[in-house]
């Protein structure tokens, strides 16, 4: 007898349990969760693939050399630390603050999803402005926590008015007011980082925690980073997927408060963060010299890719990011993309995006690469 008085491994009748088409009997999901679709990016084999922002450079040699010998003295039969203390005290040096201030995740996701499960829940929501990053959305929504959108302004940047209207939209209806507001800076898929000014008064009026999402922090001309120490309800995330060129390695963290980096822990399962990802993790920071290279280069590539979208029959958005994102004229967005996928370039369409009717977003690749796509770009406008 299962404890509960349940007779087998299946629910008792009135929980949704019903007959396939093969006649075995299967469990639906959670009613909200039947009507995710899921987040997704294509991933088609292509000559150029310039639309998941990655960096177009591998690491240094010098790292995969260490990386490699570091690999040889992990116990792979052993557990890995459990509270990835090393690469937490290396970036916290890295950010002048204390190791219990930092929590680690495999990418940025997971850290997102860390803050919901530790903050959001049902009868909770967040705050997030459109257009935006989606899995500040989805992620909320898989957590069972509700969404309160605001509209970004002409500029694609927070509006002030906005920003009031949405913080207080719970106490007008009756329910909460957001328990996090997301701000993503620079913003995804715009390029805009958000004015230092923005992000304090954004501070100032929520009501609950602030994340900062910066995936793109290294291109920006500031970070929220620096306003650490006067704000404890702020969350800073970072991730080593673009820059640090390890997105192979999903490996991600935060910077935070010791009780809110506590909180996160008490809903992370245990041994989460392999011992690799720990071990790469603190060797990439020893070659921050190079990332910051690797910046400047795509930074210029950036201003010279701007230009030439510019001189096309397109729209051009002002980027503080390593995208850049822009507005087809002569012809449908749809179409455009197509015609760059039939010449083997990949790009990501958003014009289906809340306001970004007629625009696709590129990534900032090499020069080659880069080039490989205006040419493709201008068959298609053609």
């Amino acid at each position: 007898m299962i404890p509960g008085g349940a007779r087998g491994p299946y629910p008792a009748p009135g929980n949704d349990l019903s007959r396939g088409r093969d006649g075995r009997r299967r469990l639906t999901p959670r009613a909200d969760v039947a009507l995710m679709s899921g987040y997704h990016s294509p991933q088609v084999d292509v000559a150029v693939r310039l639309n998941t922002n990655e960096a177009p450079e591998p690491p240094p040699q010098a790292f995969v050399r260490e990386l490699e010998a570091a690999i040889a003295g992990i116990d792979l039969n052993r557990y890995p630390d459990r509270d990835a203390r090393a690469l937490r005290e290396a970036i916290a040096v890295q950010h002048g603050v204390g190791a219990e201030q930092v929590y680690c995740a495999n990418g940025s996701n997971e850290v997102l999803q860390s803050i919901l499960l530790a903050y959001g829940g049902p009868g909770r929501s967040v705050a997030v402005f459109e257009p935006t990053y989606a899995l500040h959305s989805h992620i909320a929504r898989v957590t069972g926590t509700g969404v309160i959108e605001g509209e970004r302004d002409d500029e694609l940047l927070i509006d002030e008015r906005e920003l009031a209207r949405v913080l207080t939209a719970g106490s007008r209806s009756g329910e909460t007011n957001p328990v996090v507001t997301f701000v993503c800076s620079p913003n995804n898929p715009t390029g805009r980082a958000e004015p230092r000014d923005t992000v304090e008064r954004v501070l100032a009026a929520a009501p609950g925690l602030v994340v900062v999402d910066e995936a793109y922090s290294q291109f920006a001309p500031w970070s929220a980073a620096e306003l650490l120490a006067d704000n404890a309800h702020l969350v800073v995330v970072r991730t080593f997927s673009k820059t640090w060129s390890l997105a192979a390695l999903r490996l991600g963290y935060a910077i935070a408060d010791a009780e809110v980096v506590d909180a996160m822990w008490r809903v992370t399962l245990p041994y989460h963060l392999d011992a690799l990802k720990q071990v790469a993790g603190v060797l990439a920071l020893r070659h921050g010299h190079a990332t910051l290279e690797r910046a400047a280069r795509l930074s210029e590539e950036r201003g010279r890719l701007s230009a030439a979208l510019a001189s096309m029959a397109t729209d051009v958005y002002p980027s503080d990011a390593n995208f850049i994102l822009f507005k087809t004229i002569s012809r449908d967005a749809r179409e455009v993309w197509r015609s760059l996928l039939r010449q083997s370039v990949l790009v990501r369409d958003v014009s289906g995006w809340p306001r970004l009717e007629s625009c696709l977003r590129v990534t900032v690749g090499t020069r080659t690469e880069n080039d490989a796509f205006l040419a493709a770009l201008a068959v298609a406008l053609d």
